[in-house]
């Protein structure tokens, strides 16, 4: 017999499978998101509910209310201030106003959510899609994938054993133009490829020396902390800089650097490494961030190919013109993938045989929104998976992959060592110095399990 969900899912794929797909550049004029809800009929839109809505979380929960096939049922958030915020600012784009859930996990247990959309600190991505599986939820991921490889791996044997649906916020394998440059590659537009060079440069400032201070009334930081070991509250942390400091974040490798990182194993055709180096450290300022805000990560793979990544969060002088990108260097030419939804092929001499541009500017800074009408394709990507059965652009096996990718060099990083590691499964071999790494300690209680 079928569960209620179950039915709920056949529902949503008949009544909508024939419906045309709008993103929100594809709007006819004179019709609003709110226009297109009332012609479809609540029962007939994938309900959604966003966790963590301070900033990228904001952004996401405003692009999943804009879609016609979409409804925002609910906004979840520790701190009260972000989610009223947000909840306001949905409720200008949708007919009904989100409920106000301050556990997530509550969410979860309303039959009417479909998807859950993860965009709190790294350290609850996966363990939050894990908990999202076992509730019969889909899953529209933010990256990275994981906190650290162990968790990555539960996640995967998660969303297989579940059947979930799990779409990982690599939104540029959705970009039509970054996928063509990708096809380009792969087409032999530069002969073999070997060799693909990523970066992302800022210009962060310094986070000081925090202070002890008493827990803001409108944050549950024990629930903010959730699977993560306690630390007392400072006045440094959020909500932001979680990302520098190692119990909670994963440094600038994995917040900026596995989108550019994404890109190169794809367009590569890899998958696991068979050596793993990293170096670099906090070289800017002196203060609290634990991660390093300059660093160089380098990948070799068993079918002659190399991957490199260059972070620097505190210099934000452009490489190849782009402040985040990936240069593909072929055996006749290269190809050149800046921040934005645009590539130029270039032959051995240095001209330009082929260029691809796009209207509009992607500022690959931005901290929430960048690419609202080009995120639209990844999330209507995800709907078609669910209501179909497409295949993801960026599905949780290939995003761990991905992920693991810059954990690994995150791995040498901290361990100071060499990592030579199993190209059949990504593991690192005889190193127990680097091994430790692998996974975390959690808080009692909050240890994931698929």
């Amino acid at each position: 017999m079928k569960s209620p969900k179950d039915t709920r899912r056949t529902f949503i794929k008949k009544t909508i499978a024939g419906t045309t797909v709008l993103s929100i550049g594809g709007i006819l004029p004179g019709f609003s998101p709110k226009s297109y809800g009332k012609i479809l009929g609540a029962n007939e839109r994938i309900k959604v509910s966003v966790m963590g809505v301070n900033s990228r979380g904001n952004a996401l929960a405003q692009n999943f209310a804009k879609q016609p096939n979409a409804e925002v049922l609910h906004i979840c958030d520790v701190d009260r201030i972000a989610a009223e915020k947000c909840i306001a600012a949905v409720s200008k784009i949708q007919d009904k106003q989100p409920k106000a859930t301050a556990d997530f996990r509550k969410s979860l247990e309303d039959k009417d959510v479909d998807v859950l959309v993860v965009a709190a600190p790294d350290h609850w991505h996966a363990p939050a899609a894990i908990l999202a599986c076992k509730a019969g939820k889909d899953v529209y991921l933010e990256k990275p994938s994981s906190h650290n490889p162990h968790e990555g791996e539960i996640l995967v044997q998660a969303a297989s054993k579940h059947n979930r649906v799990i779409q990982m916020g690599n939104q540029r394998r959705s970009w039509p133009n970054v996928a063509a440059a990708i096809k380009e590659v792969h087409d032999g537009a530069i002969g073999r490829p070997y060799y693909a060079k990523t970066w992302y440069t800022n210009n962060r400032g310094p986070i000081g020396i925090g202070k002890k201070v008493p827990v803001p009334d409108h944050l549950d930081y024990e629930l903010w902390q959730g699977p993560a070991p306690r630390e007392a509250y400072r006045d440094n942390i959020i909500h932001y800089n979680w990302h520098w400091f190692w119990n909670w974040g994963t440094g600038e490798a994995l917040n900026n650097g596995t989108h550019m990182v994404d890109l190169a194993r794809w367009g590569l055709g890899v998958e696991f490494p068979t050596k793993v180096t990293s170096s670099g450290g906090r070289y800017r300022y002196q203060d609290d961030w634990e991660t390093p805000d300059t660093q160089m990560i380098s990948l070799e793979f068993d079918n002659n190919s190399l991957i490199t990544w260059e972070g620097r969060s505190c210099n934000g002088i452009n490489n190849e013109g782009s402040s985040v990108g990936v240069i593909f260097y072929g055996e006749d030419g290269s190809v050149n993938i800046g921040g934005g939804n645009a590539y130029a092929i270039y032959d051995l001499k240095n001209k330009l045989v082929k260029e691809v541009k796009y209207d509009r500017t992607v500022d690959a800074r931005n901290l929430s929104d960048p690419t609202q009408d080009l995120d639209a394709i990844h999330i209507q990507n995800m709907f078609d998976a669910i209501k179909k059965g497409t295949p993801l652009a960026a599905e949780i096996n290939g995003g761990q992959a991905s992920t693991l990718l810059v954990q690994l060099g995150n791995i040498a990083q901290r361990s100071g060592e060499t990592l030579y590691i199993d190209p059949k499964n990504g593991h690192i071999i005889n190193n127990k110095a680097a091994i430790k790494y692998w996974k975390r300690d959690y808080e009692p209680g909050w240890e994931p399990t698929a």
